[in-house]
C-alpha cells in the first residue's frame, strides 16, 4: 500500500514539474493555432465577397453558402454532409419506410457513385442495378467530379418518369445503360416466410418498422408451423441490406440474445461512449440461427451480424460485407436544415471495429451467376423418362401405399430444394446448414 501511494505521489510530483515547463510554449502554440484559424476565416471572406462581386454571373449566396458547407463536411468522410431543409425532410420520411426515388442505397469512391445495394422489389432491383455497380452517368452526364449529394440530386425525379444510368460492373468488359422508371418506394422492412421448416426473415432495411415487422412476423410463421419444435431453424437474411437506424439493429440483435455487448460506439472523447447490452429474452428459443451477408449488407447490417457471430449466436454464410463502421448523427441547424456528421466509430462485442474491411463469413459462399439455360438442354431434360413410363411395366408390390406416399413426398422435397438451389444457392446453402445441425442434435 505504501508502496503505491509514494508510485501516485511521484507521478504527481513530475506532472507538476512537466506543467511548469511547458505551460508557456502549449498557450504559444495555442495562440497560434487560433490566429491561423481567423486568418482562414478571413481568405473565406475575402473569397466569397470576389466570387459575389466578380464572377461572370450573378451567384444565388445562399447556394454559394450551402455549397462550401457541404464541401467542408464531404472533405471529412463520405457520409458527412449538408442536408437543405428538403433534403433533412426526406431522410425523415424514409426512417419511416415510404420514400420517392430508384430504391437503391449509394455511396461515393474515386469519384463516381458506387450502389451498396439495391433495395428488394423496387424499380432498380427490378431493373437488374447490383451491389458494387459504379454509376458513371446520369442520363448521359457524367458524374465525375459531383458531390454525391449532387450525383443524387440527379437521379430524383418525377414518380413515372423514365431514367437512364450507365454502369461500370466487375467482369463486364464495357459499361452499360439501364433505364428505370422512377416510383414510390414503400419499403416493406421484414418479409418472413418458411421453407422446409425454416423460417425466413428477409430483413431489406433498418427503419422504424424494422424490429415490429420482424417479431410479428416470426411469430406468425412460428404458428403456422405448429410451433417452434416444428421449425429446424432461422434464417436472417441480410443481403444486399444498406443499414438505417443504430437503434433497430440493437434491437433485432437483441431479439436473438440473452445478455451481453451488441455493439459499442467510441468517438473522438473517450466519455462520449456508448456500450449497448442485450436484455433476457430468445425470440427464437434457442433455435440454431444463419446470417445471410454479401458485399451489399452494410452499417446497421454488419452490427446486427457481428454481435450475433461474436456470440456465437449465429453462423455467418456468404461473402464480406461492404465494411462501414462509423455512426453518423443527425444535427438540426438553423433554418431547417440539418448536418449529417461522423461522430463516432462502432465496434463489436470483440472489440474489432470492421471500418473498410466488413465482416467476414464463417463459411464463404458466393452466389453464382445465373446463366442461360441452352435450349437443347431443356428438351433434353424433356425427354428423360424412367422404368415407370414404360407401358406394362410391372408395379412395386413391396411397398405399402402409404410408404410410397412418404417417398414421393420426400422426392418432392428433394426436388423443391434442386430448384432453391437454381434460384438462390446462397438461401438453400443456408437451409442446408440448418438441417445438418438438427440431425447432428438429433431433431427429425
Amino acid at each position: 500500500m505504501k508502496k503505491f501511494m509514494m508510485a501516485a505521489a511521484a507521478g504527481t510530483l513530475a506532472g507538476v514539474v512537466v506543467t511548469t515547463q511547458v505551460a508557456a510554449p502549449l498557450m504559444a502554440q495555442e495562440s497560434e493555432r487560433n490566429t491561423n484559424v481567423y486568418e482562414q476565416l478571413d481568405l473565406f471572406g475575402d473569397i466569397f465577397e470576389r466570387i459575389r462581386a466578380q464572377y461572370v454571373e450573378e451567384v444565388d449566396e445562399g447556394e454559394l453558402i450551402e455549397a462550401a458547407i457541404n464541401g467542408m463536411l464531404t472533405s471529412l468522410d463520405p457520409h458527412s454532409s449538408y442536408l437543405s431543409p428538403q433534403d433533412a425532410e426526406d431522410m425523415q420520411v424514409q426512417t419511416r419506410g415510404e420514400f420517392g426515388g430508384l430504391g437503391i442505397e449509394v455511396t461515393q469512391e474515386d469519384g463516381f457513385v458506387k450502389v451498396v445495394s439495391p433495395i428488394d422489389g423496387t424499380p432498380a432491383d427490378e431493373a437488374g442495378v447490383e451491389a458494387g455497380d459504379f454509376v458513371t452517368h446520369v442520363d448521359g452526364e457524367s458524374v465525375l467530379g459531383l458531390t454525391l449529394d449532387e450525383a443524387v440530386e440527379m437521379m430524383r425525379g418525377p414518380v413515372g418518369s423514365e431514367i437512364v444510368i450507365t454502369v461500370v460492373r466487375e467482369g463486364e468488359v464495357e459499361p452499360f445503360d439501364i433505364s428505370i422508371i422512377r416510383d414510390t418506394i414503400k419499403l416493406t422492412a421484414v418479409r418472413a416466410r418458411t421453407e422446409q421448416q425454416t423460417v425466413i426473415l428477409r430483413v431489406t432495411t433498418f427503419n422504424d418498422q424494422t424490429y415490429p415487422n420482424l417479431k410479428e412476423g416470426l411469430e406468425e410463421q412460428i404458428e403456422e408451423a405448429g410451433g417452434m419444435d416444428a421449425v429446424d431453424g432461422i434464417i436472417l437474411d441480410l443481403r444486399n441490406n444498406p443499414g438505417g437506424l443504430l437503434t433497430q439493429a440493437i434491437r433485432v440483435s437483441d431479439a436473438f440474445l440473452e445478455k451481453g455487448e451488441i455493439v459499442s460506439t467510441r468517438g473522438r472523447d473517450p466519455a462520449d461512449g456508448d456500450r449497448f447490452n442485450a436484455t433476457p429474452g430468445d425470440l427464437a428459443e434457442g433455435k440454431p440461427i444463419v446470417v445471410l451477408i454479401n458485399g451489399g449488407s452494410a452499417s446497421a447490417s454488419e452490427i446486427v451480424a457481428g454481435a450475433l457471430q461474436d456470440h456465437r449466436r449465429a453462423i455467418i454464410v456468404g461473402t464480406k460485407s461492404f465494411g462501414k463502421g462509423s455512426v453518423q448523427t443527425v444535427m438540426p441547424l438553423h433554418g431547417d436544415g440539418a448536418m449529417r456528421l461522423t461522430t463516432s466509430r462502432y465496434y463489436t462485442p470483440s472489440g474489432r471495429s470492421i471500418q473498410a474491411l466488413g465482416v467476414s463469413p464463417d463459411i464463404l459462399v458466393e452466389q453464382p451467376r445465373r446463366a442461360p439455360v441452352e435450349e437443347e438442354e431443356e428438351e433434353s431434360n424433356a425427354l428423360v423418362r424412367s422404368e415407370a413410363d414404360l407401358r406394362g411395366s410391372l408395379d412395386n408390390d413391396s411397398l405399402t401405399d402409404e410408404e410410397i406416399r412418404l417417398i414421393e413426398e420426400d422426392r418432392a422435397r428433394a426436388e423443391n430444394v434442386a430448384k432453391l438451389r437454381e434460384e438462390d444457392y446462397q438461401l438453400a446453402y443456408a437451409i442446408d446448414i440448418l438441417k445438418g445441425l438438427n440431425t447432428l442434435n438429433g431433431v427429425d
